[in-house]
């Protein structure tokens, strides 16, 4: 089984509760937009990192993460892209992407908006974490953590960090 802490939209700002929400996590998966180097070393310092970069993020950034991963996770296909949309609007790549090579779970950020949900006609979880940062339109900083234990995503817990 492995315990999974997923973060977006942190805009160089990490609230220090995220250490403490993610201190069971084997991993920390973010969906772009991280705003420093110096925030991603942070995370990675803390437990391993997954990402990839987002529109605001800056070489430092970028040269580190993808635009896009695909990867498993125990029996689980993972796709993950910043700007993805979700079930019913997504965007042209991510709707290639995802009927190209079909994830059984597919991850974005960039709305700030906290999404879960299952897209019936390509059998696929979508998860956006929303925004764990200050800046942006969002009204509470959120995360998502959740296991993966063989093909199962399970025990999903939304977590609210307060107001931005």
């Amino acid at each position: 089984m492995t315990k999974i802490g997923l973060i977006s939209d942190t805009h160089n700002y990490l609230d220090e509760a995220v250490f403490r929400h993610f201190e069971h996590c084997d991993e920390i998966w973010h969906g772009g937009d991280f705003g420093t180097a110096e925030l991603a070393d942070r995370l990675s310092a803390f437990k391993p990192l997954r990402g990839v970069y987002g529109n605001i993020d800056g070489y430092d950034i970028r040269s580190r993460f993808p635009e896009q991963q695909h990867f498993t996770c125990e029996g689980v296909k993972v796709f993950m892209m910043h700007i993805g949309g979700y079930p019913g609007r997504y965007t042209p790549i991510a709707k290639m992407q995802l009927l190209a090579n079909p994830p059984q779970l597919f991850i974005s950020g960039h709305s700030h908006i906290l999404k879960i949900i299952y897209d019936e006609k390509i059998k696929c979880l979508h998860m956006n974490p929303g925004a764990a940062g200050i800046a942006g339109w969002h009204k509470v900083k959120t995360l998502i953590r959740f296991e993966i234990d063989g093909a199962d995503m399970k025990n999903c817990e939304v977590i609210e960090l307060g107001k931005r």
